[in-house]
């Protein structure tokens, strides 16, 4: 099959384009002019992009696909403006949707500092006036803080003076009582109370989340969905192979996983996960690295920060909290160098940054990251600790669309001196570090052009600050969308096939209704794909 597309201005490298592409099964032919083009012998499809900009496919470096499914169906309260209306909505949903009776209600993307009252976290008590018969388990957006009702603490088995869990903790009340809220690795505990979807619960809801994506212009995920929570992990290996084997999948995948510790990791390699990695690994469908978390998030001020938070007056000496400790990350890379797999860690907080990277640098070969380890977020860092990520050539997986939340928070929790050198897209880039973009939806919606417009304007959706968010950190278009495509595919070591239109790369592209390039970079986060191309073929179209 052969298909031209042609009358368009293909995006082909910084300043460079061509009129036309020709494509060849899933592959770029070639790339030229509309007459030498549509000259070509045996076209099966013609595209007129009527003077349309076409980029590449853009690849999302960090997400979680499966919840973004999961979101589209379940209770979203990420418009709630107070803990009575978190309250409100969460018992309206239930009561269309009786089948939370015999699974629990879990529900998911509340943000008190959103509330136009009081700006605290919801507690059990709360939670008890949505039910008192049921498990209620409601996630921050974050994730990596939640809120649980009475009976979920009683169905967890705690009680004043329960023994805390490892990486991560429950609040109290004044007499030891659990008081609903919990925090990273502890969250894993309440959530395990709410019943697990099926796998054609799953296989439906991921299919949900991949059509949704490439009506972003997605044609590329890098997506950690097995998490902790998911029992049975070879068959849910099974069930994304196999929309793979039926051709029914419209985006190229690549696995993140978790393990619940490096004996299970290791484990993996004799009759898991990783032990059959290869034979089913491809161009579509690919199990990628080892996916660690070594800190919490800013919002609910569990990021892992050198000096402690600004803003946390109940807990003056609040630094965070370390999910893995070192002996543990270093045990994890360790055997994830042995057996040649990358690992990619979740580092908010200037101190797990510095920490991480010092488990980098132990298995480093010949000073050289051969195994392209990560950094997954790095929003708060100094300039020393931007020179240390690129003088080891560690990758950073950016999300330029916090920027939207955090601007109004950062400077409050860590001050002025740590937030300038914070979300350091332009800093990074000019030290030559490698970076890609990504949105750790559904934390953030998976919409790349609103993710571009953040790092070139350094604003939130609304346009605030109007000068930008310390703007010596804005990056240009070009720069933007090279770190979406080719720098993200740097990151699972296809930069020779993906990430660029030209000759011999897959065949993996997105028309614009609008021109990136040239248009106001305001007007960024309002562009949108008229098709989406992966493969050659067209998975969406406006």
């Amino acid at each position: 099959m052969r298909t031209a597309i042609y009358n368009g201005k293909i995006y082909l490298d910084r300043g460079k384009f061509a009129e036309a592409v020709l494509i060849e099964g899933d592959t770029v032919l070639k790339v030229g002019t509309t007459a030498e083009i549509l000259a070509s012998p045996d076209l099966t499809e013609k595209i007129d992009c009527e003077g349309r900009t076409v980029i590449p496919g853009l690849n999302d470096s960090h997400m979680h696909l499966m919840m973004i499914g999961e979101a589209l169906e379940q209770l979203s309260l990420e418009n709630c403006k107070s803990v009575a209306e978190l309250i409100t909505v969460s018992k309206a949903y239930l009561a269309q949707h009786p089948e939370a009776l015999k699974k629990g209600l879990y529900g998911r993307a509340w943000n008190q500092d959103y509330f136009v009252d009081e700006k605290r976290i919801p507690n059990r008590h709360d939670l008890d006036q949505i039910s008192t018969e049921i498990p209620v388990v409601l996630e921050r957006v974050c994730g990596h803080i939640l809120v649980t009702n009475t009976k979920a603490i009683e169905m967890l088995g705690l009680k004043a003076g329960s023994p805390q869990y490892k990486g991560g903790v429950f609040h109290v009340e004044e007499d030891g009582t659990p008081n609903g809220v919990f925090t990273e690795d502890a969250c894993r505990y309440p959530l395990g109370l709410i019943q697990e979807s099926t796998l054609e619960e799953k296989r439906m809801l991921l299919l949900k989340a991949m059509e949704y994506a490439v009506s972003r212009g997605i044609t590329s995920v890098q997506s950690n969905d097995l998490s902790y929570y998911i029992k049975d992990h070879n068959g849910f290996i099974r069930m994304i192979h196999s929309l793979y084997e039926e051709g029914v999948a419209p985006l190229r995948y690549r696995l993140q996983a978790c393990f619940q510790s490096p004996e299970s990791f290791a484990e993996s390699f004799e009759n898991g996960l990783y032990s059959h990695a290869s034979d089913l690994s491809d161009d579509y469908f690919a199990i990628g690295p080892l996916k660690l978390f070594k800190d919490g998030s800013l919002g609910a001020r569990t990021a892992m920060v050198r000096h402690p938070y600004l803003d946390d007056p109940g807990n003056p000496d609040n630094r965070g909290v370390e999910t893995t400790d070192a002996a543990t990350m270093d045990r994890y890379c360790e055997i994830a160098a042995k057996h040649g797999v990358q690992v990619v860690t979740h580092v908010i907080g200037d101190r797990a940054v510095g920490d991480t990277l010092d488990s980098y640098e132990k298995v480093l070969i010949d000073g050289e990251n051969k195994y392209r380890n990560s950094l997954i977020h790095c929003q708060l860092t100094t300039l020393e600790d931007l020179k240390r990520i690129a003088r080891m050539g560690i990758l950073v997986q950016y999300q330029p669309i916090f920027l939207n939340y955090d601007h109004q928070i950062c400077e409050a929790r860590v001050g002025k001196e740590l937030a300038s050198t914070s979300y350091a897209f332009r800093t990074l880039h000019d030290l030559e570090g490698k970076i890609s973009y990504g949105t750790d939806s559904p934390v953030e919606d998976c919409n790349p052009f609103e993710n571009i417009y953040c790092a070139v304007t350094r604003k939130g959706l609304d346009g605030q600050p109007p000068e930008g968010f310390y703007p010596q950190e804005c990056v240009d278009v070009y720069t933007a969308v090279d770190a979406y495509t080719i720098g993200s595919a740097y990151c699972e070591f296809a930069e020779d096939r993906k990430g660029r239109i030209r000759a011999g790369y897959l065949a993996d592209m997105v028309i614009l209704d609008k021109d990136i390039f040239e248009i106001p970079v305001d007007e960024i986060k309002n562009v949108r794909p008229v098709r989406t191309i992966m493969g050659g073929k067209t998975v969406y179209r406006s």
